[in-house]
């Protein structure tokens, strides 16, 4: 028998709304400066208040990054290529939840929102194969006149921020994230202003997996806000400006000739576009190229002194 005093109609239960936080260095903090603001999905229907991320808050990512960055850039490629794959093993286990928020964000039907989330997790396998495939892309011997070896490697830049998407809150983040840590670098991303909550659980995601803390941070908020004070900062190495419009860019670029960051400048690319296999120029486009002499000894009648 059914206690008189408990509710049981289905319509006064109390909804638990999901509380959305920053990820930085490992951990998930509110904003610095305690405000929030709302997000609305593509009906103007409310869905959660999302961090208003400071200057504080940026400057703090780039503290987490930049104490990430030896450790990161110091795995191997082949470890480095097992945590991404792990990311998309939990990407696979929570994809109802993305598939809801891809949904929402961007006002897409179920089967479309699936198809973003199911490319978006192939592309995290996509990069995770080429962690130590690149090197063999962009370095090696190279031939050069006398008793020389002559050989090119590529290196990580080192912390990157990456204006994320505006449009494509899901696949076009993972599109231009994945390659900035693949190769070894550290990253900033400032998630799409408009959408930012798939950017935020991604980062539950990451926390969950193996990718050490300071690895990616995620900062959601005011792109013009936050952006330019990542930009002019001198412990930043590079930034991608996909997320950001024309007038932001161009501010963000000057900005950025400081310190002479790496700039990939934004290209105009529409959702279809990002379902398109990737080449590697989001990952050479953070890479420095090393090159070592070393002498052989001199050369005898064979050819060589070895």
């Amino acid at each position: 028998m059914s206690d008189p005093r408990v509710d049981t109609r289905p319509d006064a239960r109390l909804s638990v709304f999901k509380t959305y936080k920053l990820y930085v260095g490992g951990k998930f903090p509110r904003s610095e400066s305690g405000r929030v603001y709302e997000v609305s999905d593509a009906k103007g229907k409310w869905l959660a208040n999302a961090p208003l991320s400071s200057r504080k808050d940026a400057r703090d990512a780039v503290v987490a990054a930049r104490k990430a960055f030896g450790g990161w850039s110091g795995a191997t490629a082949y470890n480095r290529g097992q945590i991404l794959y792990r990311v998309a093993e939990m990407l696979e286990g929570r994809k109802e939840q993305f598939v809801r928020e891809v949904a929402d964000a961007e006002g897409l039907s179920k089967p479309k929102a699936t198809a973003q989330v199911d490319a978006a997790i192939d592309r995290w396998v996509w990069y995770a194969g080429w962690t130590d495939k690149i090197a063999q892309v962009v370095g090696g011997g190279n031939p050069v006149a006398g008793p020389y070896f002559n050989l090119s490697s590529p290196e990580p830049t080192g912390v990157v921020v990456v204006l994320a998407p505006q449009e494509s809150s899901f696949l076009g983040l993972v599109s231009v994230l994945a390659p900035v840590i693949a190769t070894g670098n550290t990253a900033i991303v400032i998630a799409s202003e408009k959408s930012p909550l798939p950017a935020l659980s991604l980062g539950e995601v990451l926390a969950t997996s193996d990718v050490p803390g300071g690895v990616v941070n995620i900062l959601s908020g005011r792109t013009a806000e936050i952006a330019p004070s990542l930009a002019a900062h001198q412990d930043v190495n590079a930034i991608d400006l996909a997320g950001a419009d024309d007038v932001l860019a161009k501010e963000l670029e000057i900005a950025a000739a400081d310190n002479l960051k790496r700039v990939l400048r934004p290209q105009a690319v529409d959702n279809a576009e990002w379902f398109a296999t990737p080449g590697t120029e989001r990952m050479t486009a953070f890479l420095e190229t090393k090159t070592v002499w070393h002498p052989t000894g001199s050369l005898g009648a064979s050819g060589s002194a070895y």
